[in-house]
């Protein structure tokens, strides 16, 4: 058997734990951290290849089209809790988050794939359900299932989506194009989905401690629908392309607002000032967040999976977003010296902090 000779295999049986004498705790790094330390050694070695890992989606030369392409993967136990995710929402929401990815490059999904690992407790009639739901987003967004791959898995349910789309070069936008005087804008509002995930989990609690007491859902409609039923921006990018407008930089919100901030300013290398009060919050995630004891604005910094837009664009285009539906602006990108800052209704300033979603450690218990 021919073997390369910079690749030498010995096989030598040990447990995990006990194959390397240095071990670092995957958390130390964070998911981010994690994947820059693991590809940075990964230089693009072809010339269609235009982004590879750091932004929403990796893009590739297709002559007058980028390819735009995204994957993600869901797993139960870490990203839901089927004890209050039916099948239907969890297929639809698997294939919105990653929709989402596309749409944030300012590009427009076309394909999809979805690949499943799932146990032996899942049956026919409960993987149609899950598919129910991934048609009907297929159907919502204009997109076509293209394949993918199903296997075992030995507990739970994996849920793996690659998302496929495309754009004229001059449309994309990425991370790292914002500039020190640009115009900070986002879409929609944010903290609904993390407080939603919050009822969602107290219902849970209540249920497991008292089987017979059913779930108290029936007043917060919008906030759990949120959580369980999110929707990417495809109209405002469809509104993007009507009118021209490219913004300097982008991003979908899945991990808090302040997250996806600290990203734009670290691949742009600039700051940030913020504007309490530019931050739209929705008045049921409002009243909700006070009902629970939290600061509407903390869960809007730092709640996740509202899959909204932060973008930043140039001053001379704000008479063009002016009057579009639902965008707001929130802030203006400053130099990178005077950090990332927000500016209370109280009239104070304090640095953001970034404490999103931590992909490692997290579990629904």
């Amino acid at each position: 058997m021919y073997l390369a000779n910079d690749i030498n295999i010995i096989i030598k049986y040990k447990p995990l734990a006990e194959q390397n004498t240095k071990r670092t705790d995957v958390n130390e790094l964070g998911e981010f951290g994690l994947i820059e330390h693991l590809t940075q050694q990964f230089p693009l070695l072809n010339n269609s290849s235009i982004k590879g890992v750091g932004d929403d989606a990796a893009v590739i030369d297709n002559g007058n089209l980028q390819t735009v392409i995204s994957t993600d993967m869901l797993v139960e136990g870490i990203h839901f809790d089927l004890m209050y995710s039916p099948l239907k929402h969890l297929g639809y929401k698997s294939i919105v988050v990653n929709l989402s990815d596309i749409y944030a490059m300012n590009a427009i999904p076309k394909q999809i794939t979805v690949s499943l690992a799932l146990s032996n407790r899942f049956s026919v009639e409960s993987l149609e359900e899950l598919y129910a739901g991934i048609k009907l987003a297929c159907e919502r967004y204009g997109v076509d299932l293209i394949g993918g791959d199903t296997t075992s898995s030995p507990k739970g349910l994996y849920i793996s989506i690659t998302a496929i789309g495309q754009a004229k070069k001059e449309q994309l936008a990425y991370r790292n194009g914002a500039k020190v005087g640009d115009v900070m804008c986002v879409t929609g509002n944010l903290g609904a989905a993390y407080l939603g995930l919050q009822i969602l989990e107290r219902e849970r609690r209540i249920y497991l401690e008292n089987p017979g007491v059913q779930p108290d859902l029936e007043n917060k409609p919008y906030l759990i629908e949120r959580q369980l039923k999110p929707e990417a921006r495809k109209d405002l990018i469809n509104v993007f392309h009507q009118t021209g407008l490219v913004p300097t930089s982008m991003i979908d919100i899945s991990d808090g607002l302040a997250s996806e901030i600290f990203h734009i300013c670290k691949e742009s290398n600039v700051g940030a000032f913020v504007e309490e009060s530019g931050v739209p919050i929705h008045p049921d995630a409002e009243w909700q967040a006070i009902d629970f004891g939290l600061d509407p604005i903390t869960c809007a910094l730092s709640g996740g999976e509202d899959y909204e837009l932060l973008f930043t664009i140039k001053p001379e285009d704000v008479d063009r977003i002016k009057f579009l539906p639902d965008i707001y602006i929130m802030g203006e990108i400053v130099p990178a010296k005077d950090g990332i800052k927000l500016h209370t209704k109280g009239g104070n300033i304090h640095p953001i902090k970034a404490q999103g979603w931590r992909h490692f450690g997290n579990s629904v218990e």
